[in-house]
């Protein structure tokens, strides 16, 4: 495949996702949870791996700052991914399908919310940390790709991209993550 044919299919796949994000129930949902969580105080949960680690912590970063710049208010967010120290001893002592789970049960409450991005679905850490959640009545948005995985059914409010290519999804993740966050700048978007 050549460059400008290899640009072509990513903007394609790109174009397919932001299509479905377009006409996808969910979307609305979710992004009046997150206004409705800035609005009730409520605790902002993320876990990713890998690039979806590093997508957890970008929203992390701008929901914690980059929502306020119009002084509108800030968030409480923490990033489960965000803390080497805390998930190496998780995974060392506990397991590895542990290291998000764990910090939920420590820092969540009912009214709390929790994001998860992850490209398959499969991780058996987010699988666990989506059954945590829902036993701690905290309520869960994925961002999923592929073909949504197990943690498709464990979600309240999944936002699925059915497009089978990691890098596209990922950035599909952090494009929505970017729009939730002007959401919550301009409630008209």
């Amino acid at each position: 495949m050549s460059a400008k044919q290899n640009i072509k299919t990513y903007r394609d796949l790109l174009s397919k996702g932001l299509d479905g994000l377009e006409a996808d129930s969910q979307w609305p949902k979710i992004c009046d949870l997150l206004v409705d969580a800035r609005a009730k105080g409520s605790g902002i949960f993320m876990a990713g791996n890998g690039g979806s680690a590093a997508n957890a912590n970008h929203l992390a970063t701008d929901l914690i700052y980059g929502v306020n710049a119009k002084g509108q208010g800030t968030l409480r967010v923490h990033s489960l991914a965000s803390n080497p120290s805390v998930m190496t001893c998780l995974g060392n002592d506990t397991g590895y399908e542990n290291i998000f789970a764990n910090q939920l049960e420590a820092l969540a409450q009912p009214k709390d919310l929790l994001l998860v991005f992850s490209g398959s679905g499969n991780s058996p850490n987010i699988l666990k940390l989506l059954d945590v959640a829902r036993r701690l009545k905290v309520t869960t948005i994925s961002f999923l790709g592929f073909d949504g995985g197990k943690a498709k059914p464990l979600s309240d409010h999944p936002l699925h991209f059915p497009i089978h290519d990691m890098q596209v999804v990922e950035d599909l993740h952090m494009i929505a993550a970017h729009l939730l966050m002007k959401r919550l700048l301009d409630k008209s978007l």
